[in-house]
């Protein structure tokens, strides 16, 4: 192996050597795939038609109409 970086058997010792700190607060939840959070977004807003935000937002103006 030509041009290596430092010895093989030295691979990973800082990680080791780093305390394991649990999670708090806002990252103590594990966030969804985005696949499936955009999926539950399609749902609140195009099939329930329900927007965030407030109430005087474009969204909120638009979900007033049916799609259907």
């Amino acid at each position: 192996m030509p041009g290596s970086h430092g010895s093989l058997t030295k691979a990973g010792k800082v990680k080791m050597q780093t305390p394991k700190i649990e999670r708090t607060g806002v990252n103590a939840t594990k966030k969804k795939p985005p696949r499936m959070r955009f999926r539950e977004l399609y749902v609140q807003r195009i099939i329930k038609s329900k927007f965030g935000g407030q109430k005087d937002s474009l969204g909120a103006k638009r979900s007033q109409f049916s799609r259907k």
